[in-house]
């Protein structure tokens, strides 16, 4: 909460600007919502196959997309509980059932996030080169990040040695298909990914009335501030920083009271987007559960 208030007192939003705003303000219109929600759904769906495809790169069984799908959303019901292991967890412990090895889903997990948070950078720089004068040099640098992050992904003996030793570091006998790492590509997709979350934010703020003027940096704030949200790893899910940062890099383009209003809404929106087809599946799998463990006994 304290990172949170410094930040936002820096562009000077207060709760008083909040209050006096019209209340029509924190109304999107449905058609562009329900847009915006299809969006990042698709995106989250996205998410869910890139990392059942690194499953499958990694010499693990083919994973379908549905099921990809139905366990990277149970188990990202992990992200809203303090620390960054809990999403992992869980996939190991869902993938499982599906024949994967725990250090190949886990593996999968820690190398997809890995390499998902520099698409982000890559999408997320454009809201500090497109912002103000004082932001371009933290544009650059973040620019620079990037381009030294692909440099490394290029590179086959670094790629190899960090799956080597996540295998080493999880004990594992599973020994990973290396033929089948291809970390470029797995960047590139997820910086596609990426830019599909970016895009279903802009038309978020578009639903409330905001945003329409500076598409590129309104729409690319939002991985800015998922990049520094994920930094701070003690924030369950970024909660409050990630805000912070989004109500600063949106001020220049909508003004402070607005940012404040889309920064809210936008967790809502996220959250409810992830946590209740996240909800339905968790309930389909546990009603599946007698069913499967029947099966299992009668055979």
């Amino acid at each position: 909460m304290l990172v949170t208030w410094i930040i936002v007192d820096r562009v000077g939003l207060g709760l008083a600007e909040l209050r006096n705003l019209d209340r029509s303000t924190w109304l999107p219109g449905p058609l562009l919502f329900t847009l915006s929600c299809g969006l990042l759904l698709a995106g989250y769906f996205m998410s869910a196959a890139l990392w059942g495809r690194i499953v499958g790169e990694l010499g693990g069984p083919p994973l379908p997309v549905r099921d990809a799908i139905r366990i990277f959303m149970i188990a990202n019901l992990g992200r809203y509980v303090p620390g960054k292991i809990w999403q992992i967890a869980g996939l190991a412990a869902l993938a499982k059932n599906k024949g994967v090895a725990p250090a190949t889903s886990a593996g999968a997990a820690v190398l997809g996030q890995g390499i998902a948070v520099v698409g982000a950078a890559a999408v997320g720089v454009v809201a500090l080169l497109g912002g103000p004068e004082a932001y371009r040099p933290w544009g650059v640098v973040g620019l620079v990040g990037v381009a030294a992050a692909a440099g490394l992904l290029a590179a086959p003996r670094v790629s190899d040695s960090v799956v080597r030793a996540w295998f080493r570091l999880a004990r594992s006998e599973v020994r990973p298909d290396l033929e089948g790492v291809h970390p470029l590509r797995w960047l590139a997709l997820y910086a596609l990914n990426w830019a599909l979350y970016a895009m279903s934010f802009w038309v978020l703020v578009l639903s409330l009335g905001f945003g329409g003027n500076a598409p590129v940096p309104v729409a690319s704030a939002f991985a800015a501030a998922y990049v520094l949200g994920y930094a701070m790893i003690f924030a369950p899910a970024g909660l409050g920083p990630r805000e912070g940062f989004l109500i600063v890099f949106l001020t220049p383009h909508i003004g402070a009271a607005s940012s404040g209003v889309v920064a809210i809404v936008a967790r809502v929106w996220t959250t409810l987007v992830e946590v209740v087809p996240a909800a339905v599946f968790w309930f389909s799998h546990v009603a599946d559960r007698p069913q499967r463990d029947g099966t299992t006994e009668a055979a």
